[in-house]
Parts: C-alpha cells; sequence; structure tokens
C-alpha cells in the first residue's frame, strides 16, 4: 500500500468517529485509552497551552525555543490546515505519512477495546490526541508542546499534566459549550492549570483573570502575569515581521526579530518566553537564558495561516481568525505592518460563529468584500453570509462568490483595479475560519 493509499485509510477510519464540531465533554474515553496505552504522556513533561485566541501561534513559538536549547520536541496542534499529519509535530515538522499511519495501526487494537466498553465510541480529536502522546513517547521527545482543543477542564489533552500552563486571552467563542460569559468560559479552561505547576497568564479581561487566579491559589500553581512578571517592553514593525523586546521571568531580551506581524503575536511571544523559562526552572533569582539561542529561537518561528503572505503583486495574506476578538488583532496587525491603499476581502465563516461581530470589525479595513464559502458542512452558505455583510458593508461594497476559487480570482481583480493601476499598495486579505486558511493556502499553492 503506497503512503497515500495509508493515509487516505486512515483518514477514512478516522471520519466514522464524531467530529470536531460534535462535542462529547469528559474524559472518560481518552483516559481509559491512554490507560491502555500505558500512559505515554506521562512519561514526557508538558508545556500545556489553552485560552481563546493565539493558542497554536504561542504553542509554535515554544516549540521553537525550546529546539533551539538543543531539545526534542513533540506539538500537537489543532485543527489543521490541509493534512492531520500537521497536528503531530516532532523537531519542528510534521510526522510523516508513514509514522502517522504506522502509530494508528499501533492504537487500534486499544481503540477497538474502548470503542467496546464506551457508549459514545473516542471521538476525531481523542483519537488524534492519544496518537500524538504515543508518536512522543516512541520518539522520543524531551518534552511535549500541547495545544487544548477546546477549553481545558475536559478537553483530551487534559489527561496530560503540564508542568507549565500558558493561557492566551480568554474572549468569548465556543459558548455552545464552554458557556456564554467570560467567567464560565474562563472556568474551563483555567482546568489545565494544575497542582503545584507554573502558570503563564496573557493579558486577560478582569473576570477572566479572577477566576484563572483562584483556580491558581486552589492548586497551589506559581502564576507570572503579562503586564506585571512578563511582558513587551519595546516593538517596532520591521520588513517581514518586527523587532521586539521582551520582559521574561529572568531578566530582560533585547533584539528579537520575531517573523510575525502584530502587537498580538509580541505579546504571544512574551508569553512563549516566560514557558520556556519556566520550564527550564529560571526566575528572578537564577539569571536569564541565553539571549543568543533566544533570539535564534524566535526568528525561525513561522505559524502557517496566521496573516500569512502567500502571494505577491497584489499581495494576499491568509489569516484563521474566526471570532471578533481575534479578527480584531488581525486588523490591527495589517494596518499597522501594511500599507494598503485598497484591500479586499475573501470571507467565509462557519455557522455557529458571531458573523455580523467578524464583519462589523472588518468593515472600517475592508474596500470591498467577496463573500464565500468553505467545503466544511458547517460553513454559514455564501448567500447567508452575503445578506449580513450588506447589512455592514452596503450592497454596493459586496459581491457574492460562493467558490472559493472564484473568489479569490474575483478579489485579485478588485485589488488590481486600484484608482492608479499599481498593484504594490493592493491586498487581499482571506479570512473568516481555519478551514477557511487551509483552503486558500492549498488553492494558492502555500507550502
Amino acid at each position: 500500500m503506497t503512503e497515500p493509499e495509508g493515509l487516505a485509510r486512515v483518514e477514512a477510519a478516522l471520519a466514522t468517529r464524531w467530529p470536531e464540531s460534535k462535542v462529547a465533554p469528559g474524559l472518560a474515553r481518552i483516559a481509559a485509552l491512554a490507560d491502555l496505552l500505558g500512559s505515554p504522556q506521562a512519561t514526557y513533561p508538558v508545556v500545556h497551552i489553552g485560552g481563546t485566541n493565539g493558542k497554536t501561534s504561542t504553542a509554535r513559538m515554544v516549540d521553537a525555543l525550546l529546539r533551539s536549547f538543543g531539545l526534542r520536541v513533540g506539538r500537537i496542534t489543532s485543527p489543521h490546515l490541509a493534512s492531520p499529519t500537521e497536528r503531530i509535530s516532532i523537531d519542528g515538522e510534521p510526522i510523516s505519512v508513514e509514522r502517522f499511519v504506522q502509530t494508528y495501526d499501533d492504537i487500534e487494537p486499544y481503540l477497538k477495546m474502548v470503542d467496546d466498553r464506551s457508549e459514545i465510541r473516542p471521538v476525531y480529536f481523542e483519537v488524534l490526541t492519544a496518537m500524538g502522546f504515543v508518536a512522543f513517547a516512541d520518539a522520543p521527545v524531551d518534552v511535549a508542546v500541547v495545544e487544548v482543543g477546546l477549553g481545558g477542564s475536559w478537553d483530551a489533552t487534559n489527561v496530560a499534566d503540564g508542568q507549565v500552563a500558558v493561557i492566551t486571552p480568554i474572549a468569548l467563542d465556543h459558548t455552545r459549550w464552554l458557556g456564554e460569559t467570560i467567567p464560565e468560559i474562563a472556568r474551563e479552561k483555567a482546568g489545565i492549570i494544575k497542582p503545584g505547576a507554573t502558570a503563564i497568564l496573557a493579558a486577560q479581561p478582569p473576570e477572566a483573570a479572577a477566576v484563572l487566579l483562584h483556580r491558581a491559589g486552589d492548586v497551589g500553581a506559581t502564576v507570572a502575569r503579562e503586564g506585571l512578571e512578563l511582558g513587551v517592553l519595546d516593538r517596532q514593525v520591521a520588513v517581514g515581521g518586527q523587532q521586539v523586546r521582551l520582559q521574561g521571568l529572568a531578566g530582560e531580551y533585547g533584539e528579537i526579530f520575531l517573523p510575525l506581524y502584530g502587537a498580538h503575536q509580541a505579546q504571544n511571544a512574551a508569553c512563549a518566553l516566560a514557558a520556556a523559562e519556566a520550564f527550564f526552572g529560571k526566575g528572578a533569582g537564577t539569571g536569564p537564558l541565553s539571549a543568543e539561542l533566544v533570539r535564534e529561537g524566535f526568528a525561525g518561528v513561522r505559524s502557517p495561516g496566521r496573516l500569512e503572505a502567500v502571494r505577491s503583486a497584489p499581495t494576499v495574506l491568509v489569516d484563521a481568525a474566526h471570532n471578533p476578538a481575534g479578527m480584531a488583532a488581525t486588523v490591527a496587525a495589517v494596518t499597522e505592518s501594511f500599507g494598503f491603499r485598497r484591500l479586499v476581502g475573501v470571507v467565509g465563516i462557519l455557522a455557529e460563529k458571531d458573523a455580523t461581530g467578524i464583519l462589523a470589525v472588518l468593515e472600517p479595513v475592508l474596500d470591498e468584500i467577496v463573500v464565500t464559502e468553505s467545503a466544511s458542512p458547517r460553513r454559514l452558505p455564501a448567500d447567508d453570509l452575503a445578506a449580513l455583510a450588506v447589512g455592514v458593508f452596503g450592497a454596493d461594497r459586496v459581491t457574492v462568490e460562493p467558490r472559493l476559487d472564484d473568489a479569490l480570482e474575483t478579489a485579485v481583480r478588485l485589488a488590481e483595479d486600484s484608482a492608479d493601476g499599481g498593484l504594490a499598495g493592493a491586498g487581499v486579505l482571506v479570512t473568516g475560519s481555519v478551514i477557511m486558511a487551509g483552503e486558500a493556502r492549498t488553492l494558492l499553492g502555500a507550502r
């Protein structure tokens, strides 16, 4: 069997399970599976990353920093842009198709045992999480950087006990499952803060911070907060990203080039740095990490689908923002880092999201919007999204193209039709969901 055939076989098997859009809260299934597998997640230390926005980028930064110090790092992130193999990385790269298939085949007999004894079989995300834990144990890795899938307390990744827990900014999202208020959502996400761990807290709404601090106090975790023990001291826009100076737990780190755009990514970097320091046991009394290796780690960070430039003339940016808070960060970064005279949006949103809120954030920065839809069964149909967009943008600024390839072509043409006919100041922003970002990257030939 060829590698593509093997991958197709595993993807087909995974597709028989509940998808990530169908949530089955609880740790019983993943705990039973992990127990049968010999608790692989307990064989290496874990840095656990939760929050609403910025989790994937922060995980990639922590990964890069730890690797710059010579560690072998495993990383779990979600969702994927093109292939599920992206979710499980070792040494900074997605595991091979061969290893992905082999790992699934290794756990399948144990998976069937849990299937037989469970009212609900282990769901898609739980199986992939178990595969990641097993792949890391087999490698083996020195440390795993694990991104929460949804929430925290009952997320499948929470069978691992992180010695460092990072909570990125919390906002309203997934309210159907996590709660309709910031404190309710924060309570779920706080569940990854374990007894004796170090909790790295990004700047939070006051009501979220109160919940997180209460949890840390209850379990005896050490707390480090953005704006107090860590933070961004200075940042300047640079070609291809930004130059930053960061306050870490053990001192200041300057002259750092971060090849990502926006103040939110600098804030993610401060949290990632503090997480790396905490992992190595660094603090005010120990002296800082090697500044040279910190710079090397950050310089190597890449975060596909996060305000990623995938073509030029006109510039086409792909971004996975999918809630109003995330979109606000994207809009601020685009405004700061790109001098577009004309910017056209290609927007597709999932049905369960706050589409009107996302559109309202985009309206001031887009000259025109091309409304489309992804291939996801969860998509908001283009015509329905267009009706909302007309109410925000006005009918004369809205174009409907249900097919994403047609939408991209239309957006590029509209961007090229700038007043002076030039392309240097023309841009296209493709955004609205991770699925939209992934499909656009594939169509545009991004790696």
